[in-house]
């Protein structure tokens, strides 16, 4: 397949929102064939900027679940915990929802450290996907809209790593998470689809 012929890439989200999420827009409708693959140069840049993330990626998961969960609490449904809680120093108190940002984290670190493997890469995404679809029945939507999340996060928390090239190539890698997640929800037969969390 051409160049010409390849699915477009995901349209970069006009600043400041990196959400990349379209209101009233269901998933799963124009999943494309399969997510373009980041280039050696764009490996690096993530490999790079993550290490810097990580070395505080306990504080940094808070953050991230935190706003998650502020600016979109109908994603605190799934996790019997923290769902009532409202108040953002309480949650940053929770041991559970620590414990759950670590791993957020630690699934991100997998990908990262397994870039040159996309076999690797797919197959923890699988995981991810089939645990949140079958287990915990996340609708996926909250995948992209984590995704969006984390990289305000990272740009807020990291200004001087996560410039505005650095972005357009997390938000690629956000994209194939994505694509690998929503593709294992398709595997196993997920059917619920709804644009009722924003």
């Amino acid at each position: 397949m051409s160049q010409r012929e390849s699915p477009p890439p995901p349209s970069p989200p006009p600043p400041p929102p990196l959400l990349g999420m379209q209101r009233g827009k269901v998933e799963g409708e124009d999943r494309p064939e399969r997510a373009e693959p980041l280039s050696d140069a764009e490996r690096e840049i993530i490999k790079d900027t993550w290490g810097h993330v990580f070395k505080n990626c306990e504080d940094v998961g808070v953050s991230v679940l935190i706003r998650f969960f502020v600016n979109f609490p109908s994603a605190k449904q799934y996790f019997s915990q923290f769902q009532d809680m409202e108040d953002p120093e309480e949650m940053e108190r929770s041991t559970q929802l620590r414990h759950h940002a670590g791993r957020v984290m630690n699934a991100i670190n997998s990908v990262v450290e397994n870039l040159h493997d996309p076999e690797k890469v797919s197959s923890v995404l699988a995981l991810v996907g089939k645990a949140h679809a079958l287990k915990h029945k996340v609708e996926p939507m909250y995948f992209k809209i984590l995704s969006g999340v984390m990289l305000e996060v990272f740009s807020e928390d990291f200004p001087e790593f996560f410039t505005a090239e650095v972005q357009m190539v997390w938000t690629k890698l956000m994209g194939i998470i994505y694509w690998h997640v929503t593709g294992a929800y398709t595997e196993v037969g997920w059917l619920q689809v709804s644009s009722s969390a924003v």
